[in-house]
């Protein structure tokens, strides 16, 4: 029993990174009708720019939570409005082909600044060592990370439920055409959810920076788990999207300890059976299959 919960903490902790991430792609897509390919290269960058500079500044982790997500938010503006905004009225495939020409932009001048060895991050102490829960020892940051996650998507929500800026960005997302339908300008928030939904990718960077090698090429086998989440949670559903994250995530948790050299091979014969069964996935409206 103690071996399970070890496994599935292990497996909702990495999920905390595929449904943060998962949830900016799937606002991204629901209020632009883009698939941002460049998703993976932007949580590769909030993992980077957080070890860069706790290695300039002294940034502590506490600080490049908040820090780092606002640099990625910026970059996000900065990428819509450059970029993006101008093949919006194309078919979708152009900007797929941008955001994956970007990404491949963004990965080699990673590598030639900082090569391809992984960089160094330190840990928090406090968040160092185990939890001691009777006879069961959990991670501490693992848990963090999975609590932490929990109260940004709960925070996420609740914004998006309770607050008149959140209802309408839900709308744009989830139902854009009908928004536009009853007099919401859909466009006025093109860019802002564009840089949230970066911003997202940036803070799951910044949580896995401490947890897993931070390399140039983190993010490439990254946004093809990411892509198999949100067609699991339904393209464009922010609900799907975080459900589908901590699925996969234990998924591959328990893949790694049981079947290990199929256990990527786990989370797309997950995929494969959802949309076999619901070819909009869990959350996502039939008419967009």
């Amino acid at each position: 029993m103690n071996e399970i919960l070890q496994y599935t903490v292990q497996g909702l902790s990495a999920g905390s990174f595929y449904a943060l991430a998962a949830l900016g792609l799937a606002v991204i897509f629901g209020v632009l009708g883009v698939v941002n390919f460049a998703h993976g290269a932007c949580y590769m960058l909030g993992a980077v720019a957080a070890a860069v500079l706790q290695d300039l500044l002294g940034l502590s982790f506490w600080w490049a939570l908040l820090v780092v997500p606002a640099l990625l938010f910026v970059f996000g503006v900065l990428m819509e409005r450059l970029f993006v905004r101008w093949l919006l009225a194309l078919d979708p495939l152009y900007n797929f082909l941008l955001t994956f020409g970007l990404a491949l932009v963004l990965v080699d001048l990673v590598k030639r600044q900082y090569g391809v060895s992984g960089l160094p991050y330190t840990r928090p102490e406090v968040l160092g060592g185990q939890l001691v829960l009777g006879s069961l020892r959990l991670p501490t940051y693992q848990v963090f990370v999975f609590l932490f996650s929990v109260l940004v998507c709960l925070a996420v929500w609740l914004v998006m439920t309770r607050t008149r800026i959140g209802m309408i960005v839900r709308a744009s997302t989830e139902r854009s055409d009908l928004a536009q339908a009853l007099g919401v300008n859909v466009g006025r928030w093109v860019t802002p959810v564009f840089g949230f939904g970066i911003a997202l990718a940036g803070l799951a960077g910044v949580l896995a920076a401490p947890f897993r090698a931070i390399t140039a090429d983190m993010g490439s086998s990254f946004i093809i788990i990411l892509f198999a989440v949100v067609v699991i949670g339904g393209l464009g559903s922010i609900v799907g999207a975080v459900v589908a994250g901590f699925v996969v995530g234990l998924a591959e948790a328990f893949g790694q300890a049981y079947i290990e050299k199929f256990s990527q091979l786990v989370i797309f014969v997950l995929m494969a059976a959802v949309v076999l069964v619901r070819p909009a996935g869990l959350f996502g409206r039939e008419e967009m299959a």
